[in-house]
């Protein structure tokens, strides 16, 4: 694994406020401890009211404001892993629709109900996001000009209680990596909360599993 550069991770949670926000997409789906799908959304997240909003922003947020190569590493994808029906295929093509094919969707939720290590009832919530990347002078202040679009897709896995309130995530992943400023396709940051403390029947090694060995 290779580090992750804090400051590009905080350079993205900037963008991950109310009056900043640089998702357009919510999507996601409630699963039993048995990994049974109880129900899915797909909505604008412009059309969620703002309390809705900023909650979903915090469980968004979570992913690269965590704790960095702690709790956020960074995988790579090798060449047999970017096959045709390979779980990066599946997320390439979500983020060229922006999260808006429901098939491909409940493809990745049933991977997690049939591999994801839940203790109760849970949420897999993915989020599409655009940042147009700003030039920086060598003085490191931010131009006007714009170096690329930075495309996105965040998933946060959350337990549920009651009516489908989540808790705080429990691991997820970014997808492409934000790397020196820039996409790169061929990595993927991958979040587990209690990072410092995993083990062999981690979630952390659970989703690594779904999405590079796939």
């Amino acid at each position: 694994m290779e580090k992750i550069n804090r400051e590009d991770m905080l350079e993205l949670t900037r963008r991950m406020t109310l009056k900043r926000n640089c998702f357009s997409r919510i999507a996601g789906a409630y699963l039993d401890d048995e990994g049974y799908v109880d129900g899915t959304f797909n909505k604008h997240f412009q059309k969620l009211s703002s309390k809705d909003q900023q909650l979903n922003l915090n469980i968004a947020k979570a992913i690269p404001f965590s704790d960095t190569n702690v709790q956020l590493k960074e995988y790579v994808f090798k060449d047999a892993d970017r096959k045709p029906g390979s779980m990066w295929q599946l997320l390439m093509a979500l983020k060229e629709c922006g999260l808006k094919n429901d098939a491909m969707l409940d493809v990745i939720y049933e991977e997690f109900g049939a591999k994801y290590q839940a203790e109760g009832s849970y949420a897999v919530y993915f989020f599409f996001g655009s940042y147009d990347v700003p030039l920086k002078a060598n003085d490191k202040e931010s131009l006007w000009e714009s170096e690329e679009v930075y495309q996105f897709i965040i998933c946060a896995v959350c337990p549920v209680s009651g009516d489908y309130e989540p808790g705080e995530p429990e691991c997820g992943f970014l997808f492409p990596a934000f790397k020196d400023r820039s996409s790169d396709m061929n990595r993927i940051n991958i979040f587990q909360a209690d990072g410092k403390h995993g083990n062999e029947r981690s979630r952390e090694k659970t989703i690594v599993s779904m999405i590079i060995n796939s």
